[in-house]
């Protein structure tokens, strides 16, 4: 038996468009289905991660998403942090500090797995997100800049945690790579974080558009 191919980032992006409309969900019903059938898991994780904003642990879930997510876990911290940000603009930098500190540990645990684990699981962990043309992107960039390649990441559509994994796989220095994650990492959160303080609810649809979410 002949496995079916599995379709590439680029077609699926195609197709995810095409059934955009209600005209190509007309034309074309059984590929819109499966789009929408291979995008409900994600979108039921994304909203279990969302649901944590109106509970007293939304700054726990907020942390340990944001640890999480730098190696591993694949729905970003960003929404979490906007929804607690305009329920709480107050304390919107805050949120942004924790975002920002465990996102920062979490890297490191991405180092660590790119450094010691490449070939048992980090490498599993790029394929699972098809991630693989993205890490040889991020291969030329670290051959070019070194570990401040990272800061690049805040401010691209690339995961962090290709960047973390790929940082150790390449025995990038890992003071710089600290550092650089720290303003990457800081800079994204807190401008988000800012824009909300300062523009209220009505700048979240520009931050998801402006930063790729």
């Amino acid at each position: 038996m002949i496995a079916a191919k599995r379709p590439d980032r680029a077609s699926l992006r195609a197709q995810t468009k095409v059934c955009a409309t209600n005209a190509s969900r007309a034309v074309a019903p059984r590929m819109c289905y499966k789009v929408r059938t291979m995008f409900k898991p994600v979108r039921r994780l994304y909203d279990w991660v969302l649901h944590w904003a109106d509970t007293k642990y939304g700054v726990p879930a907020l942390s340990a998403l944001s640890f999480a997510e730098s190696s591993f876990f694949p729905i970003p911290p960003d929404p979490l942090l906007l929804a607690l940000s305009v329920g709480r603009p107050e304390k919107a930098f805050r949120f942004a500090f924790y975002t920002s500190l465990f996102s920062v540990l979490g890297g490191i645990l991405g180092y660590a797995i790119g450094m010691f684990l490449m070939d048992t699981l980090g490498f599993r962990i790029l394929e699972f997100y098809g991630a693989m043309d993205n890490y040889e992107t991020i291969k030329q960039l670290y051959q070019e800049y070194d570990a401040w390649a990272v800061a690049i990441a805040g401010f691209t559509p690339l995961p962090y945690k290709v960047f973390t994994i790929a940082a150790g796989a390449f025995d990038i220095n890992l003071l710089i790579f600290v550092l650089a994650s720290i303003f990457s990492r800081s800079a994204r959160f807190f401008i988000e974080a800012g824009l909300v303080w300062k523009f209220g609810p009505g700048i979240k649809n520009f931050i998801d558009r402006y930063f790729n979410l």
